[in-house]
């Protein structure tokens, strides 16, 4: 199922881009790989290794879990381990692995959202099932109504002082608590490097003060959903095909019929038009409007199979848009 004799491209950073992350000496990829959906036990797992393999060989050194990706939880994290053990531990130095904890792991009062107790045993958990000495990005996956944040981000800032982890984020924060958050950080001495927002055409609320806010503390963004769970492709146009995301009932959070409502597909038909004038598809396009923003660093891409990673990187060659191009994407998607 692996090739331990797995030799990446040679020419495998010649065609990517990559962009500073914030103010830090991090680069990323313009396109990192999120193992959000298709990585866990109920998923081929040669199919995995094989997205993995074509996303590094053409650059895409970013890969993206969370300790409760799946389904179930833990098994991506797992799978990513055993894929990485057999193909990856030469290139350890070249990758960024990050994770994430913040949703609900195991039963009781300490295996949910910020607390010290579940944060430091989640990343040690995290830690085993992917084989590795330290992950390169560690996460607080989302607010904690509950725990004071100075707890929260105290725990992030012990996790780089042991050697866990190399840099911090946070993810689906708005944008005052954002700014506490990176406020505590900065005076413990572990700045946040990266913000992970739900970010797409179809969900734009970062736009609304959190862009402004990584701006003026110099951190970066790294957008996930970009394509709305697949709504922005050409997938949908014709109805719920059997082997879509939508119809296979996944649960974590995966998108379904519910989502796919013909005021939506009406959209998504206006803006396949466009891309297609543009000379992409929408997919490409979709990602494309989020790259031309500079405050995003990279943009989390997910895959079923590798030819879809070699789709979304063709976004990079073109992600300028004319004005006129940004008013007509506006009128579609304002048009309720």
């Amino acid at each position: 199922m692996y090739n331990r004799e797995f030799r990446a491209s040679e020419n495998r950073y010649q065609n990517m881009e990559y962009r500073r992350c914030g103010n830090s000496g991090l680069k990323l990829p313009a396109l990192s790989l999120g193992l959000w959906h298709n990585f866990g036990h109920i998923d081929v797992l040669e199919n995995a290794a094989n997205i993995l393999k074509v996303a590094f060989d053409n650059g895409i050194n970013h890969f993206d879990l969370a300790n409760n990706y799946g389904p179930p939880v833990g098994s991506a994290e797992e799978n990513f381990g055993k894929i990485y053990k057999d193909n990856f531990i030469p290139y350890r130095d070249e990758l960024i692995i990050s994770t994430k904890a913040g949703w609900g792991m195991w039963p009781g009062p300490y295996g949910d959202f910020g607390s010290k107790k579940y944060l430091v045993a989640s990343l040690d958990q995290s830690l085993k099932r992917m084989g590795l000495d330290y992950v390169d990005i560690f996460y607080h996956h989302r607010p904690d109504p509950d725990t004071p944040l100075e707890e929260t981000m105290g725990t992030l800032d012990l996790m780089v002082r042991q050697g866990k982890a190399l840099y911090v984020g946070i993810s689906s924060y708005q944008p005052e608590e954002a700014a506490r958050a990176f406020a505590i950080l900065k005076r413990l001495g572990t700045p946040c490097l990266i913000h992970q927002p739900k970010y797409s055409m179809f969900d734009r609320w970062v736009e609304n003060g959190l862009l402004d806010v990584l701006e003026e503390n110099g951190v970066g963004c790294i957008p996930f959903s970009p394509l709305a769970q697949g709504l922005l492709t050409n997938k949908y146009l014709k109805g719920i095909p059997a082997a879509s995301r939508a119809a296979s009932h996944r649960g974590n959070g995966a998108v379904d019929e519910q989502a796919i409502t013909d005021e939506k597909i009406n959209k998504v038909g206006l803006l396949n038009q466009l891309a297609e004038e543009r000379g992409q598809n929408l997919a490409q396009m979709a990602l494309a409007w989020i790259l031309k923003d500079p405050r995003v660093s990279s943009v989390l891409i997910g895959a079923s199979k590798p030819e879809q990673v070699l789709d979304s990187i063709k976004c990079l060659q073109n992600y300028e848009f004319t004005s006129k191009e940004l008013q007509r994407i506006n009128s579609i998607l304002n048009n309720d």
